[in-house]
């Protein structure tokens, strides 16, 4: 018997092994709450797929996400990643990573990691929604206008609150998943 999924990822492989695999899945380590952080700023503005299929080279044009080095990057790296035709070759959010990568580290330092922090705005439980159909998802929600208001606040850039909604989808601080999607209870 098939599987029912989200319907939101049908018929593409690599977004179902997402959807399956990744999504909503409550993420707690620092590294890949900054991968997806990352990833999320750039897809604004873009579907999703388009950032799926770039993300190997996303990992290997931004040293594997690691924020210590991001937040170094001079002006010639720079050029090299407007010049890299495998990913998003936007100026504006190639710096808006870098001064995030600065913004997240400095947020670590505050409060002991990223997800300290993240995690606080929903007391470290995922919220479960109770969605019959993917349609039915909000875009944005008060919560996340002020996640992304703080987040802003401490210097992030590309942090609007529908960005920050599809990290929490996507980090699982938010349940979104269908009711009778097999991943419902499963995260």
């Amino acid at each position: 018997m098939e599987k029912h999924r989200c319907g939101w990822c049908l018929g593409d492989a690599l977004y179902e092994a997402y959807h399956d695999e990744e999504w909503g899945v409550p993420v707690r380590d620092d590294d890949t709450l900054f991968e997806f952080l990352i990833l999320e700023t750039f897809q604004a503005g873009l579907s999703w797929i388009t950032i799926l299929r770039k993300r190997e080279n996303f990992r290997k044009a931004f040293d594997d996400f690691d924020y210590r080095k991001i937040a170094t990057y001079d002006d010639k790296k720079i050029d090299a990643l407007i010049q890299n035709t495998g990913i998003i070759r936007n100026k504006l959010k190639i710096n808006a990573t870098i001064s995030n990568s600065q913004a997240f580290m400095n947020i670590q330092k505050e409060f002991g990691s990223f997800s300290t922090y993240i995690w606080a705005f929903v007391d470290g439980k995922s919220v479960k929604n109770s969605l019959k159909s993917y349609k039915d998802a909000p875009a944005n929600t008060p919560l996340s206008d002020i996640i992304s208001k703080d987040l802003k606040k401490r210097g992030f850039k590309f942090v609007g609150s529908t960005v920050v909604y599809a990290h929490m989808q996507a980090t699982g601080m938010v349940n979104d998943h269908e009711v009778n999607c097999f991943r419902y209870d499963a995260v």
